[in-house]
């Protein structure tokens, strides 16, 4: 669906080096600090920014011999863009009519309907929520096969943020062909929505796991100073050193179960995961 081969792009103080995979049917999440590189690497992708190496494909196709028409199989939701604000609803639906071949004005009136935004209201006077579900609306309304959306639950609360990601879910379920790219601050999305997850950091990928994998069997080691020395380190991705001693992050947590039954093994979260990924050292 989509593919990422040492996509480069510098500037002065930042330089992105990015290799990522999306296959049909997944969603997978691009996770990671402010400033990493992922909303480069979205507009990247969407051509919306020159690129200074590597390549990208989509939908089986080089980027550089897309055509309007392909882009008809794309969803976009972009953190920092939207409609203007003197537009209605009502007003949207020609536009979108003329802008997709495969546009269904049933299924976007509906589903307007359905999270109660307003046909004729202006769009500057929705709330956050409002705004974030026509964006999302307006991606999956026309049969796109590969949405790519750049934070968006950012700034949204637990009502509006679980109506979104049932919307999203509902989207997949109807055809295990199409996936989703996603980037979110907000953990919880993550682990409960993506199949798989790339953390980028620095602008490099820096780590990739399948979601079901990172919940159970990443955990966190909290050992003293002595219980750190005696520790066997093969496994150890990362160590932050603590007050009471060190936190360490491994991808084995039954071995050390197994091998150290005495020191403390928390279960690894994807918060917990981002912070020892960027805090901690490497053993």
């Amino acid at each position: 669906m989509l593919k990422i081969e040492h996509l480069k792009k510098n500037y002065d103080t930042f330089s992105l080096d990015c290799s990522l995979e999306l296959r049909p049917g997944y969603v997978t999440g691009l996770i990671g600090q402010n400033g990493a590189g992922k909303s480069t690497t979205f507009k990247a992708v969407l051509g919306l920014i020159a690129i200074d190496g590597g390549t990208i494909t989509i939908l089986g196709k080089d980027i550089r011999e897309f055509t309007a028409k392909d882009r008809e199989k794309l969803g976009v939701v972009l953190s920092d863009s939207g409609f203007s604000g003197y537009l209605r609803i009502k007003d949207l639906i020609p536009i979108l009519e003329n802008l997709y071949e495969k546009f269904d004005k049933t299924f976007f009136v509906e589903q307007a309907e359905r999270f109660r935004l307003p046909p004729d209201k202006q769009i500057k006077d929705f709330s956050t929520g409002m705004k974030a579900k026509l964006k999302l609306l307006a991606a999956i309304s026309h049969d796109a096969k590969l949405l790519i959306l750049d934070e968006p639950t950012a700034g949204l609360d637990v009502i509006a943020r679980d109506e979104l990601l049932e919307l999203l879910r509902e989207f997949m379920e109807q055809d295990e062909e199409r996936s989703v790219l996603i980037s979110s601050h907000i953990s919880g999305d993550l682990e409960s929505l993506c199949d798989d997850l790339y953390m980028i950091q620095d602008g490099k990928i820096v780590l990739h796991e399948d979601t079901d994998v990172l919940l159970s069997e990443y955990a966190l080691l909290k050992v003293d100073e002595e219980q750190y020395e005696k520790l066997d380190k093969q496994y150890i991705l990362r160590v932050k050193k603590e007050t009471y001693g060190y936190s360490c992050l491994t991808n084995q947590k039954q071995f050390y179960i197994e091998n150290f039954p005495k020191i403390a093994i928390e279960k690894g979260t994807v918060d917990e995961v981002i912070s020892l990924m960027v805090r901690g050292n490497e053993e």
